[in-house]
């Protein structure tokens, strides 16, 4: 009798091992001795000076390994866009890279969604593309959009794969954009690089380094 309830303990333990594996395991950090990282208000207002100075929408302030992935702080400012005077193929959609748009300043329309019309690949030799969120596609328009009216305060999260286009921004818009890497596929920028970059004057497609 007792051989059975020895197979039965065996696979109570089994089963209690695989539901609860953290019994036998010490907690540790996803990023072991990973420093934080501060960026004081002033060096973000010097990228929304230098975009509105060069009209560069978009600049990547830091990039950050945090253990599992990279995240990346960008600042953005986007000028004034009147109904149906976008660029064509103004929608862009990020593979790998998921974006989170907090709004400081200003108010928008933006459309969100994964169904593309008219998609094609973002250009690989794009700043954006190599330095900020990686590879994509733009395109036309979006199928069955979800929409939003930005104003100061709000925060959007936009999943990989999930494409954006901004359709209407009364005066401006500028917003702190995080941008997680969770495969790496971007390059680091440290604090002495963003001191670099906010010395030199913008040259369009030399990228942020």
């Amino acid at each position: 009798m007792k051989k059975p309830m020895i197979i039965l303990n065996i696979i109570v333990l089994g089963v209690a091992a695989l539901v609860f594996p953290t019994w036998a395991q010490e907690p540790h950090p996803t990023c072991n001795r990973c420093s934080a990282t501060y960026i004081p208000k002033r060096e973000l207002d010097a990228y929304t000076q230098r975009s509105i100075q060069y009209k560069v929408d978009d600049q990547q302030v830091r990039a950050v390994n945090i253990g599992k992935a990279e995240v990346g702080i960008g600042m953005v400012t986007r000028l004034k866009l009147a109904p149906g005077s976008h660029a064509a193929n103004a929608v862009a959609e990020h593979e790998q890279v998921s974006e989170i748009y907090y709004i400081i300043d200003g108010s928008a329309t933006l459309l969100t969604g994964p169904d593309l019309i008219g998609a094609k690949p973002r250009p690989s030799t794009l700043v954006t593309v190599r330095e900020q969120n990686g590879p994509g596609f733009n395109a036309q328009s979006i199928k069955n959009p979800e929409t939003y009216e930005l104003k100061a305060g709000d925060v959007v999260i936009i999943p990989a794969g999930t494409g954006h286009w901004f359709t209407r921004i009364d005066d401006h818009i500028t917003y702190m954009l995080v941008r997680v890497d969770p495969d790496k596929i971007l390059p680091l920028k440290s604090a002495l690089q963003s001191q670099d970059h906010l010395k030199k004057p913008y040259v369009e497609g030399q990228g942020n380094f």
